[in-house]
C-alpha cells in the first residue's frame, strides 16, 4: 500500500549521447520537430534554454489525449548526460503529488548510447495507477529523436 513509486527504463539508440543529452537539456523545443504526434510544442516560461531553474511547458498526446505538464528543470549534468524535470503543474497533477523525470544518456562503447529513464513519483492516492504508458511514451519520444539526430 505505497503511493511512492520509482520507475526505470534504459534503451539503446545510434545517436550519441552528448547530441541526445543537449536536446533535452538546452534544447527541448526541438523535440516537437522529432517526435511531432507526441509532442507538440515545448514553451519556455521563465529562465533561459539550457540553464538548471528555467520552467518550460509541454503540450504532448498521452494515451490519445492532447495534455499539458509544466516542468522546472531541475539540474543539468552535462558531465553525466542528464536532465531532471520536476512537474509542478498539468494533468499528471491531477493523479500525482511530486513527479519528477531524469533522463540520461550514456555512450556505448563502438558508438550509440543507452538512454536511462527514471520516473520517481508520489500518487495522490493507492488508487492511481503506475505510470507504465507514461515510461513507454518517453521510449517512443526516445526512438524518434534518435531517428531525427541520425538523419542529420
Amino acid at each position: 500500500m505505497t503511493v511512492h513509486g520509482k520507475m526505470e527504463i534504459d534503451l539503446e539508440i545510434r545517436a550519441p549521447a552528448d547530441k541526445f543529452h543537449d536536446v533535452f537539456s538546452c534544447r527541448p523545443h526541438h523535440i516537437s520537430n522529432m517526435s511531432t504526434d507526441k509532442i507538440h510544442g515545448v514553451d519556455l516560461h521563465d529562465g533561459d534554454w539550457g540553464k538548471a531553474g528555467s520552467v518550460v511547458s509541454w503540450s504532448y498526446t498521452h494515451d490519445g489525449e492532447t495534455k499539458v505538464a509544466k516542468e522546472v528543470i531541475e539540474a543539468i549534468d552535462d558531465e553525466k548526460n542528464s536532465t531532471t524535470f520536476r512537474v509542478i503543474e498539468g494533468d499528471l497533477m491531477k493523479l500525482y503529488k511530486n513527479f519528477v523525470l531524469v533522463v540520461q544518456a550514456t555512450p556505448k562503447e563502438g558508438g550509440g548510447s543507452v538512454v536511462h529513464w527514471t520516473l520517481e513519483y508520489e500518487k495522490l492516492s493507492e488508487e492511481v495507477t503506475e505510470p507504465y504508458s507514461l515510461l513507454q511514451f518517453c521510449v517512443h519520444v526516445s526512438k524518434d529523436m534518435d531517428l531525427h539526430l541520425m538523419e542529420q
